[in-house]
């Protein structure tokens, strides 16, 4: 697409380079709360560009990292009970529990199935009558409407068989419970793509107005990164805050009212615990009660094991900005890909995996 290609111009990017560093007239720690952001930023090689004084932290914007410890392992013990088909996203697989992961659980016999939707979990649920297919819901905003259009279908075609265990997230709630800590301290936020096409751009304007904040929505090509960062650069420089999009060819301000409809017809807004942030009231997303015979806590009466982290990963305070992998006394020594100890080097977007594939130097 003619857009596309403008926004990959190799000369663009050059020129964008210059603009930023003109725009940074003093020191900025500027966060990146999208998952899909840290690892394009770091696969576009922007960190090492960027100009003096300007510094890039990493938030909680991968989903399967700030899964919870005692979610984890609820997920296993899900899988390992008999006549249970578990269904899961890949980045799930090999993330540690307690007591192993759902890969350990596959290898003594658990049934678990990899797909690419929640549809597709539904179409397993029809081939496998014998079993009780259970969804693993693991997201935020961008993969709800999903989910939601997966459940249903599910009612609409009377599949007993379907349920969902939702630990569904939303994102403005963990932002504002990051802002509340002395701890991190940042200038400006680079917001979500994905999620801000659903929730809208407008969604972040609290955040502007209550902590004084610079939010500027971008897109995941080096161009819109790069945009991004100069706008936030030269709000803060002029003592600006508000909320800016340079993402208008994907995100509006007010989102995606059809998607936001569906999920407020199927999900209410629950307190979810989050990796490294604790429960957070009102950011996650369960299945009302009308819907509760595809609501696998309610079929299952699940309730979540106490669990703890694994000793000496930093994970935690990783997705929190506070620190950096390299910090974690674990990080490429007795964590590494192949041999995980937290979440953030198994799942794509994880900042440990990121750092691990490519930063090494940074």
């Amino acid at each position: 697409m003619k857009y596309l290609d403008e926004y990959r111009d190799s000369s663009l990017a050059k020129s964008l380079v210059a603009e930023l560093q003109k725009a940074v007239t003093k020191p900025l720690r500027i966060m990146e709360v999208c998952g899909s952001h840290t690892m394009a930023i770091f696969r576009n090689g922007i960190r090492s560009i960027l100009p003096e004084g300007l510094e890039l932290i990493s938030g909680p914007g991968c989903p399967v990292c700030v899964t919870s410890a005692p979610h984890m392992d609820a997920f296993i013990a899900i899988a390992d009970k008999p006549g249970i088909r578990v269904t899961i996203f890949g980045d799930l697989f090999r993330v540690p529990g307690s007591h192993g992961s759902l890969a350990n659980a596959s290898s003594r016999g658990a049934k678990i199935d990899i797909v690419y939707s929640s549809m597709d979990a539904l179409e397993i649920a029809k081939n496998h009558p014998e079993d009780l297919v259970v969804f693993l819901g693991v997201g935020f905003e961008t993969t709800t409407p999903g989910i939601a259009a997966t459940i249903l279908a599910a009612k609409t075609q009377n599949i007993k068989n379907f349920m969902v265990f939702s630990t569904q997230k939303v994102m403005p709630p963990p932002l504002i419970a990051l802002l509340n800590d002395p701890e991190l301290k940042i200038n400006g936020l680079l917001c979500p793509g994905h999620v801000s096409s659903i929730i809208g751009a407008g969604a972040y304007q609290p955040l502007a107005d209550k902590y004084h904040l610079a939010c500027v929505v971008a897109g995941f090509e080096t161009a819109d990164l790069l945009k991004g960062l100069i706008f936030l650069a030269r709000q803060i420089g002029r003592g600006e805050a508000k909320v800016e999009n340079t993402y208008e060819r994907v995100v509006s301000w007010g989102g995606n009212p059809r998607a936001m409809k569906m999920v407020d017809e199927i999900f209410e807004p629950s307190d979810m615990e989050w990796r490294g942030l604790g429960v957070i009231p009102g950011s996650g997303l369960k299945i009302r009660e009308k819907y509760a015979d595809f609501d696998a806590e309610v079929r299952l009466n699940i309730t979540l094991p106490e669990a703890h982290e694994a000793k000496g990963c930093m994970c935690g305070n990783i997705l929190k900005g506070i620190n950096t992998p390299r910090e974690c006394p674990l990080f490429n020594s007795r964590c590494t890909p192949t041999n995980p100890i937290g979440p953030c080097m198994v799942s794509s977007e994880g900042t440990c995996a990121a750092f691990h594939k490519y930063g090494l130097d940074m």
